[in-house]
């Protein structure tokens, strides 16, 4: 077989996963993406550690090694993503990302202090001014 056809099937997920990151609102898909663009990287590793040994006189397998350290690291990525999602939907009772851009504090956008944060002020001079 050519490198050619698994450099290709590998690019083509790779694509995917990122489309699934930039374009989905749901965190559990995003993650499932960056789990999709992660296993087009192993199987560029393994493709290319087949085609290198084919290549080469030793045959070390570094390529094969590296894609097992790949997936446990994924798989701790996806238990952990996975736990922050559901502790943040338990919370806030929503995954979309859009909704969630300031994880320290939940504002209600009809709250004019909201307004008055996103208009540039610091929190100094707000306590300043409830102070007053």
């Amino acid at each position: 077989m050519h490198l050619a056809y698994p450099a290709v099937l590998s690019a083509l997920l790779f694509c995917t996963g990122l489309y699934g990151v930039l374009a989905r609102r749901n965190a559990i898909l995003v993650l499932m993406s960056v789990e999709l663009m992660l296993n087009a990287v192993n199987l560029n590793l393994v493709a290319f550690d087949v085609w290198l040994s084919r290549t080469a006189e030793e045959t070390l397998h570094s390529g094969q090694a590296l894609t097992l350290f790949t997936i446990a690291i994924a798989a701790a990525e996806i238990g952990i993503g996975l736990a922050i999602v559901l502790a943040v939907h338990r919370n806030r009772g929503t995954a979309d990302i859009d909704k969630l851009r300031d994880t320290s504090e939940w504002h209600d956008p009809d709250n004019p202090e909201h307004h008055a944060r996103t208009a540039g002020q610091s929190d100094e001079a707000q306590k300043a001014e409830a102070a007053a």
